[in-house]
């Protein structure tokens, strides 16, 4: 069985920050993942930090609670937290927790089909 682990890169410009989230979150990467962006985004005091989810291949329940925690630390530094570009099963299964109603998904597949629905 190969493993696939969550790697990521960081990009800081104007206030956002940026984390490209790449491979599998789960629970034996979340921890790690999470210590390590929690403790750049108290350095850096970002505005807003975005998570790209666009190279994620599998995400469980571990994920979620990455991405709540995120959501609770910039809350608490008076930022925002936005997902950007999550496919379409990382979509159901926020949608499924009831997070859509307050983390911002920046895809515009997503925003359409929102939009559609509310017709």
């Amino acid at each position: 069985m190969i493993k696939k682990h969550c790697r990521y890169e960081t990009q800081i410009e104007d206030g956002v920050l940026t984390v490209t989230l790449c491979g599998e979150i789960d629970h034996h990467s979340a921890v790690s993942v999470r210590t390590e962006i929690d403790a750049l985004i108290y350095e850096v005091r970002p505005q807003k930090t975005v998570l790209d989810l666009s190279e994620i291949d599998f995400m469980d329940s571990s994920g979620l609670g990455l991405i709540m925690g995120r959501y609770a630390l910039m809350q608490r530094i008076d930022g925002e937290l936005t997902l950007k570009n999550p496919n379409e099963r990382i979509v159901k299964i926020f949608e499924l927790a009831g997070l859509g109603r307050i983390i911002r998904i920046e895809d515009e597949e997503y925003q359409n089909a929102e939009k559609e629905s509310k017709k």
